[in-house]
């Protein structure tokens, strides 16, 4: 179940870093409202997976998942390029994600 709130948590860190492309300043209320429950949600979901995984792997987890939603959505929805030496060091960062689960 850990790993599972920890997989939310990390998807709710891609809402809050797509949020904060459009908060403006925090003076957009729509998107600094999502950025704040999407950011509290993502840290409370990392807290409560730390405490049946090992706190240096949560995190480095809940970080990679978060990264490589955020370069997902970056590609998809905002036209960021995908470079073959961009998308080898994306597929390392998931290769390292798997590694740090088999291990915990």
């Amino acid at each position: 179940m850990a790993w599972l709130l920890l997989i939310v948590g990390g998807l709710f860190e891609v809402g809050f870093t797509t949020c904060l492309r459009f908060v403006d300043g925090f003076r957009n209320i729509p998107w600094t409202l999502g950025f704040l429950a999407s950011v509290t949600l993502s840290m409370g979901l990392l807290e409560v997976a730390s405490r049946s995984i090992p706190l240096g792997t949560a995190y480095a987890v809940w970080t990679g998942i978060g990264a490589l939603g955020t370069v997902a959505v970056g590609i998809l929805w905002f036209g960021e390029p995908t470079t073959t030496l961009r998308m080898l060091l994306i597929l390392g960062v998931v290769v390292c994600i798997a590694g740090l689960k088999l291990t915990a």
